[in-house]
């Protein structure tokens, strides 16, 4: 049976990852409340009840919230984190009346964001840093500087990208001792740009295609395990209402529903497996605070497995409005 190359390093074998941008209340700047710790933790244990042991941070998320109310549940129960995999991110800075909106991968201002990161969370090391958004003027040599102090240190772990091409991933892969083990993309039954980029070769659509040529291909052979960020887009195609759908929205929210009552199975799980069905082993990080959504989504590991490929390529050429080249 093949495995993620995430499991193959012996990180972790969660299929799914809990994202948890949603944690902490509101994006700004109000306190959290008990209400909230309540609610991450209801989210934790729905994800832990499901064999979901992985979970995704940014020390962005609803200004740091996100963090801190996992920390709470980190002081309080501290026995957790020997059996659950912690995964943070740092590099996107926000405007802050003299600066613009900004990326910055400076050695400093990342070591400066891990201590806040591992404070926030109330433990001593993170599984995985990844960094956010490529920075254009970053040096190479300093970031691998960098991670060779927090490796040293033992506040991280391993490393990894989010957003970046293969050809960003090998450029800091040249400099640092410790290869990138993540690359985190936006990739959904929505977002196919991932798949068209290598459908559409010597094609004249494919002259629209946004996604980097040879990144998918690139993480397998490097055995760079590839997360989705955003995988249930935004759960147009399991339930959430949409204004002025498209025909291939409107096709595919039919066909997810079709299938998922043939399956006896939710449309979250229809919509995941599709994505977790592709022989690069995707990892979904779903961002969901509701447990009974969390729940819905477990069953996509079995659905990716008994997926035909009649029925991916049947919901891939529905979402994507017309039929292959």
């Amino acid at each position: 049976m093949k495995v993620m190359p995430i499991e193959k390093m012996g990180i972790t074998t969660s299929r799914l990852i809990l994202g948890c941008m949603g944690f902490g209340g509101d994006r700004d700047q109000t306190a959290y409340t008990k209400e909230d710790i309540l609610k991450t933790e209801k989210a934790i244990d729905a994800a832990l009840s499901h064999g979901i042991t992985m979970f995704d941070h940014a020390d962005i998320y609803n200004m740091g919230k996100a963090e801190k109310v996992f920390g709470e549940i980190l002081k309080s129960r501290p026995e957790l984190r020997e059996n659950i995999v912690l995964q943070s991110k740092c590099g996107i800075r926000f405007a802050d009346g003299k600066n613009p909106g900004r990326y910055d991968f400076s050695k400093d201002y990342i070591l400066n964001s891990v201590d806040g990161i591992l404070n926030r969370l109330n433990t001593e090391y993170l599984d995985i840093l990844l960094l956010h958004r490529p920075d254009p003027i970053m040096e190479p040599e300093e970031v691998a500087e960098t991670f060779e102090t927090l490796k040293r240190s033992g506040k991280v772990r391993h490393f990894g990208v989010s957003n970046m091409s293969a050809s960003q991933i090998q450029f800091l892969n040249a400099y640092c001792s410790e290869p990138m083990i993540v690359n985190q993309l936006n990739m959904s039954l929505q977002q196919v740009d991932w798949l068209e980029q290598g459908v559409l070769v010597n094609q004249k659509e494919g002259t629209g295609v946004n996604f980097p040529d040879g990144t998918i291909e690139y993480c397998r052979l490097a055995n760079v395990q590839i997360q989705a960020w955003s995988p249930l887009a935004n759960g147009i195609y399991s339930g959430r209402s949409i204004d002025n759908p498209s025909e291939s929205e409107l096709a595919t929210i039919e066909l997810v529903k079709k299938l998922a009552l043939e399956k006896e199975t939710s449309a979250e799980a229809i919509v995941l497996g599709w994505l977790m069905r592709h022989p690069a082993m995707v990892q979904p990080v779903i961002g969901t605070t509701n447990p009974d959504r969390i729940a819905k989504c477990q069953d996509a590991i079995q659905q990716a497995e008994i997926m035909t490929r009649e029925e991916w390529y049947s919901l891939y050429t529905a979402s994507r409005g017309n039929k292959l080249p």
